[in-house]
């Protein structure tokens, strides 16, 4: 039996609420975001945890924080783990971006795996940067639970990357709401997807806030 990474997206932001894209923004969590977070404590901090790594964001750390703080750990802050650059999208609303930005988005849209919102980053660079982190992980852990806490693209990107998932489709093919677990076991035969964006942890009122 190998490694297990449980791969936790941020609690809400304002961001996420509304649709808008966040990436490089250190957008803070919303007292429901908040409430996700506590929620994830209460729920797995009985769990035999090995280490937590966590995305340097503000959003990030403050998901992370409550379960560190009931296990006693510090967290790994590692750069790879930060969300996707959205270049000139960053806190623009989708529509207005599509409605501002007509070409680039539908060639990012079309292709993101090769072409980045203006001054932004494409799923190919995720990938470079965040797979060292998994690689890290696996070298250092041979059995376990890992938590890495992380972002809505980002953590998309690794997965399909882990699963053998056309980077290009990320955004099409798997869905993590924010505060959304997902739960990937590295066995003999290569990584097994266990959970996809799972909140069943969070009271019934944080499960189904809009946008979320």
């Amino acid at each position: 039996m190998g490694v297990k990474i449980y791969f936790l997206r941020h609690g809400e932001t304002i961001y996420s609420r509304t649709n808008s894209y966040c990436g490089d923004t250190d957008a803070e969590l919303t007292p429901e975001g908040e409430q996700m977070a506590v929620a994830f404590a209460e729920a797995y901090h009985p769990l035999p945890w090995l280490a937590v790594y966590a995305s340097p964001m503000r959003r990030t750390i403050a998901t992370a924080q409550p379960l560190c703080n009931a296990i006693q750990m510090e967290m790994q802050l590692r750069q790879g783990l930060k969300e996707i650059a959205y270049g000139d999208w960053e806190t623009k609303n989708a529509q207005i971006v599509k409605q501002t930005y007509p070409d680039e988005y539908t060639r990012w849209v079309a292709e993101p795996a090769w072409h980045a919102p203006p001054g932004g980053e494409t799923s190919l660079q995720i990938a470079n940067r965040a797979l060292p982190v998994i690689a890290e992980i696996e070298a250092t852990y041979s059995e376990g639970n890992v938590l890495v806490v992380s972002h809505k693209a980002t953590i998309r990107i690794i997965l399909c990357s882990l699963l053998g998932i056309d980077l290009g489709r990320y955004r099409d093919r798997l869905d993590v709401p924010a505060g959304s677990l997902s739960v990937v076991a590295f066995e003999k035969y290569g990584p097994r997807l266990e959970r996809l964006g799972d909140r069943s942890y969070m009271p019934a009122h944080l499960h189904h806030l809009p946008g979320s």
